[in-house]
């Protein structure tokens, strides 16, 4: 009895200790939503030219209210309206919009600010395919014909010697 009444001793001071530093870091911790809460992002963060951007931001409390989102890779400001707790909003990136980093800034209406970055890229799409070669079986000469002859044959000798073998067996066998 005395190595359970030790055991119960420790594991009672091993409980004690974890308590307290659990209550230590519940009290020390802020809660998420104490501070200020003001972002914006663009998604993608990294897009062609001429192609549809998305953007999310928050005003920390005031997101049943519209805001604005200035960018010079946006050509004017874009309003982001409340959407299920955030302030959202799409827009196009100018199809002549020159290559590079540019800087997107939230204006709310409680005079927070944010601002993230949007990297535009500006690269030529290829009009056809790429030039790979003209395969195998492309050859002017006939090779995929070849091909198909040889096949055949090979197909032939198979079925011949099976059907000879067989036939072998079956007499050699009476």
């Amino acid at each position: 009895m005395p190595v359970l009444t030790a055991f119960q001793r420790a594991l009672t001071s091993v409980l004690t200790v974890l308590g307290l530093v659990g209550a230590f870091v519940l009290m020390t911790v802020a809660p998420a939503w104490a501070g200020e809460n003001t972002f914006v992002e663009v998604v993608p963060n990294s897009a062609q030219a001429g192609t549809r951007v998305s953007i999310r931001a928050s005003c920390d409390n005031a997101n049943n209210r519209q805001a604005t989102v200035r960018s010079d890779a946006f050509g004017g400001p874009v309003v982001v309206r409340p959407d299920n707790g955030f302030l959202t909003g799409q827009v196009t990136i100018p199809g002549n919009k020159q290559p590079g980093d540019y800087p997107v800034d939230l204006r709310c209406d409680n005079g927070n600010t944010a601002t993230t970055t949007l990297t535009v890229l500006n690269m030529e799409q290829p009009s056809k395919g790429p030039a790979t070669g003209a395969g195998g079986t492309a050859g002017a000469s006939g090779t995929g014909t070849m091909l198909l002859v040889g096949g055949l044959a090979v197909v032939g000798l198979a079925v011949g010697f099976g059907f000879f073998g067989n036939r072998r067996r079956t007499g050699t066998g009476s």
